[in-house]
C-alpha cells in the first residue's frame, strides 16, 4: 500500500442503519458503501467499525425465551452478525470490492501478541485492499472486559492503524449546546480538547438491542481520541454525502481537535 495513502476509521451506529420500527435500512448502508467506495477510488482506505448485529438477530428471531439479558444479547448478536455481513459483502461486491470481518474483544488491544495479532491482521486486510468491517464479539465478550460501546472500539481501531481520521457516525448532526430539537441549541462546527462542553450534555435512555453509546460516551471518545493527534467527527450518518463531504473540509458535524 502506496505510504501516502490515507485511512479513516468510520463507526456507524445502530440509530443511523435502523428506522424507528428497529429494522435495518438497506439504502442506509447501500449509501455508506457507496462513500467508502469513492473514498477508495481516491487512495483513502477506510476501516468501518459497525453496529446492527444484536437489532439484526433480533429482527430474525423476534420474541426470544431466554430471560437472562446478558444471554439475550449473545444469540441476538451471534445471529445477527452474519446477516449484517451478508448485507456488506452483497453491497461492496456490487461496487467491485471486498470486505471482511474482524471481530475483537478489548483484551485483544492489550500490549503483546493480541495487539500485534490485530495489527497484523489489519495490515494484511489494508494491503490487498480489502476494507475490514470491525465489532465487538459479543457472543463471546465478558462483561468486564467489553467495550464501553462501539465508539470507544472505533477509537482503539484508529490508533491501532495511526488513522488520518476518526468519523463517528450518529442520528443527530452534530455536538450541540442544549439538545438539540432545542431552537435556543447551536451546532458546534469545532471543539478543542481543553474545552469544557460537558456541561451540555444530556442523558439518554436506550431500549434493548440499541447502541450503549450515548452522547457523553461519544464526546469523552471524540476528545480521547483527538488528543492522539486523530482529528475526530461527530456527524448525522443519514446526511448524503456526509463522509465524502467531510474529508472534502465542508462544515459538516463537529470536528474535534487538540
Amino acid at each position: 500500500m502506496d505510504e501516502d495513502t490515507q485511512r479513516v476509521v468510520i463507526k456507524v451506529g445502530t440509530n443511523v442503519m435502523t428506522n424507528k420500527d428497529n429494522r435495518i435500512l438497506g439504502p442506509v448502508l447501500k449509501e455508506l458503501v457507496r462513500q467508502i467506495a469513492e473514498l477508495y477510488e481516491r487512495d483513502i482506505m477506510t476501516v468501518l467499525v459497525s453496529s446492527g448485529s444484536s437489532i439484526a438477530g433480533q429482527e430474525i428471531l423476534g420474541g426470544c425465551k431466554i430471560q437472562d439479558k446478558s444471554i439475550r444479547r449473545q444469540v441476538f448478536s451471534a445471529v445477527g452478525q452474519p446477516r449484517m455481513m451478508r448485507h456488506y459483502y452483497s453491497i461492496f461486491h456490487d461496487y467491485g470490492m471486498r470486505c471482511a470481518q474482524v471481530l475483537a474483544t478489548k483484551r485483544d488491544f492489550d500490549p503483546g501478541k493480541h495487539r500485534e495479532n490485530m495489527i497484523n491482521c489489519y495490515e494484511g486486510l489494508l494491503a490487498e485492499g480489502i476494507i475490514p468491517i470491525a465489532n465487538e464479539d459479543d457472543a463471546v465478550s465478558l462483561t468486564m472486559s467489553m467495550f464501553s460501546d462501539n465508539d470507544e472500539l472505533a477509537s482503539l481501531v484508529a490508533e491501532l492503524i495511526n488513522a488520518d481520521k476518526l468519523i463517528i457516525l450518529t442520528d443527530i448532526e452534530g455536538f450541540y449546546t442544549g439538545h438539540p430539537e432545542d431552537e435556543n441549541s447551536e451546532k458546534l462546527n469545532e471543539v478543542k480538547v481543553d474545552e469544557n462542553v460537558e456541561k451540555y450534555v444530556q442523558s439518554s435512555d436506550k431500549g434493548e438491542g440499541e447502541g450503549r453509546g450515548g452522547m457523553g460516551s461519544k464526546l469523552k471518545i471524540a476528545k480521547g481520541t483527538a488528543n492522539k493527534d486523530i482529528p475526530t467527527y461527530i456527524a448525522n450518518g443519514k446526511r448524503h454525502n456526509v463522509i465524502v463531504d467531510i474529508i472534502d473540509g465542508k462544515d459538516v458535524g463537529t470536528k474535534f481537535t487538540a
